[in-house]
C-alpha cells in the first residue's frame, strides 16, 4: 500500500478514536436529559426542549459511536457461523452482505426522494413544540 494511503488510514483512525471516546460520554449527556425531562414532569413543569434534545443526543451518540465500535471490534453481529469460517468464506458473506445493503439502501433512497417532493412541496414541519420544516 502506498505510504500516503497508510498515512491517511491511521490518520482518519486516530481522529475516529478521540471522536469515538467522545461520543461515549454523550450517553451520561443523554442520561441527565431524560432525567431533567422525569424530574419537570414530576413537579409539573414540562420542559419541552427535552424531547428533541435527547432526539438529537441519541443521533450523535449513534453516528459518532458506531465507527469506534466498529473500529475497536466492539459491534454486535451475529456471530453463530462467522466465527467459524475462513476468511475467504467471511469476505464472501461481507460482499454479499454490502451488495444487500447498497440495494436496501435505495430503495429507502426512492422512498425519501418522494417523501421529501412531498414534504417541500407542502411546506411540512415536525408536530413538536419547536416546529422545525421538515425538509430544508
Amino acid at each position: 500500500m502506498p505510504k500516503f494511503a497508510r498515512d491517511y488510514v491511521r490518520i482518519v483512525d486516530a481522529i475516529n478514536y478521540r471522536v469515538g471516546r467522545f461520543s461515549m460520554y454523550l450517553l451520561f449527556v443523554l442520561m441527565g436529559i431524560l432525567l431533567w425531562s422525569s424530574i419537570t414532569n414530576i413537579l409539573r413543569q414540562n420542559a419541552i426542549w427535552t424531547l428533541e434534545m435527547a432526539q438529537f443526543t441519541m443521533v450523535a451518540y449513534y453516528m459518532l459511536g458506531g465507527p469506534y465500535s466498529l473500529q475497536l471490534d466492539s459491534n454486535v453481529r451475529m456471530d453463530l457461523l462467522y466465527h467459524r469460517w475462513s476468511d475467504r468464506q467471511r469476505a464472501w458473506v461481507d460482499a454479499f452482505s454490502i451488495f444487500a445493503l447498497m440495494f436496501y439502501l435505495g430503495v429507502l433512497l426512492y422512498g425519501a426522494v418522494e417523501s421529501t417532493a412531498y414534504s417541500l412541496e407542502y411546506a411540512e414541519r415536525s408536530p413538536t413544540a419547536w416546529r422545525p420544516y421538515i425538509a430544508p
